[in-house]
């Protein structure tokens, strides 16, 4: 009897735990991810920690994402080859998709030309994981995560996030506090 009784309040709580996930506030850890690539290999973020991060929520099937792609492209062609101040490495993206078809995604990482390497998805559309432990409720969503793995800019423009990568290049000027 207590049995069942205990499963479904158990049930309830890991349901308002898990939609209760959000973006880990500005200045928290990064929360770690790790999905399979087109490729079906898994890439986990924090394989990319000393490099500035750009988080990028998105679909093929989302409008808004596909129209800010051609900026994000540029902003990643911008920075490659850039020497940087230690201990950072570069900038790169790591694409998660909310996509369930899988020809779908491949086909606009193709067509948008989004030559970063860490593309991700789980293939599971809204009920993604990655969505879930981040609290996505709407796409494009962007997290810039510095070299640490330390959240830098929640939904940052284009502008706030050069600022911060400006500021991160060999020779850049350090503000005084």
């Amino acid at each position: 009897m207590k049995r069942r009784i205990l499963i479904p309040i158990l049930l309830v709580f890991l349901a308002v735990f898990h939609a209760n996930a959000q973006i880990p506030s500005v200045g928290q850890k990064a929360t770690e991810l790790s999905y399979n690539n087109p490729s079906g290999n898994p890439i986990a973020l924090s394989s990319l920690k000393g490099n500035m991060v750009l988080l990028d929520f998105w679909a093929s099937w989302c409008g808004p994402c596909r129209r800010n792609n051609p900026s994000l492209v540029a902003l990643y062609n911008k920075y490659q080859g850039k020497k940087w101040a230690k201990p950072v490495k570069g900038f790169t993206v790591y694409s998660v998709s909310l996509d369930q078809n899988a020809d779908a995604w491949k086909a606009a990482i193709k067509q948008d030309g989004l030559v970063w390497d860490s593309h991700v998805s789980d293939l599971k559309g809204w009920s993604s994981e990655p969505g879930a432990k981040y609290g996505i409720r709407y796409i494009p969503q962007t997290v810039l995560i510095d070299e640490s793995g330390f959240v830098i800019a929640i939904n940052p423009s284009h502008e706030l996030i050069e600022q911060l990568l400006n500021n991160k290049l060999a020779g850049a000027k350090k503000s005084k506090r």
